[in-house]
């Protein structure tokens, strides 16, 4: 999925003389879909983590957090913190490129499933491991999570049915040592990933954002 990713602290030109808080909140709201995040029955800290684009500036995915932000800070164990990153990915058929120069691979289940399983490797650490020797456990754990997210009815997966809107809908569903990794669809033309530790996947429940302001920019 030809895909950049725009952080809230993004520096340069475009950044330039924009508040980074304000623009990272823009940056959802250009969104041509709903953004979903956990439902009321979550009170915790609610934060915003960065949106996807396609070569043409269209938003096609992003993040909002949940709990305590990750963090790979030595003091701060990675295995010792509590969150959850809903991860909303636009539904979309194969389309043309912006520029005219080729297509746009369709999204899917698997495509949100990546998303989190991605998302969940980087913010993981082996503590027993090198630091010089990340790079090459995230490579290798990435394209394991890769071949799973390409395989959802493996052995690897599991169902699990949570609400989405308040309607139960079934969700592809593994666990590791690192956290637990879910994907499915919601009915607003969108597909969802998730991924967490520290908080269990059952039990929660999603909800569409009314105000994604309310969510701290990051």
């Amino acid at each position: 999925m030809e895909t950049t990713s725009r952080l809230a602290g993004e520096s340069g030109p475009a950044a330039q003389g924009v508040p980074g808080a304000r623009r990272a909140v823009d940056d959802y709201l250009m969104a041509a879909f709903p953004w979903y995040g956990l439902d009321e029955a979550f009170t915790g800290p609610r934060w915003l983590m960065r949106v996807g684009t396609a070569a043409d500036g269209t938003v096609e995915h992003g993040s909002t957090g949940h709990g305590e932000e990750p963090s790979l800070h030595a003091d701060n164990s990675p295995q010792e913190q509590s969150f959850t990153v809903v991860v909303t990915l636009a539904s979309r058929p194969v389309r043309r490129s912006g520029d005219g120069t080729g297509t746009l691979e369709a999204t899917s289940v698997s495509t949100a499933a990546w998303l989190a399983g991605s998302g969940l490797l980087s913010c993981s650490y082996p503590m027993e491991m090198d630091r010089s020797l990340r790079q090459d456990w995230l490579d290798q754990q990435t394209g394991v999570a890769w071949e799973l997210a390409d395989d959802l009815e493996g052995a690897g997966w599991n169902t699990l049915s949570l609400p989405v809107d308040g309607v139960p809908t079934d969700f592809h569903y593994r666990e590791s040592e690192y956290g637990w990794v879910l994907a499915g669809s919601a009915q607003e033309g969108v597909h969802l990933g998730a991924y967490g530790r520290g908080m269990s996947a059952y039990g929660l429940g999603f909800r569409v954002v009314k105000d994604i302001t309310g969510y701290e920019p990051r």
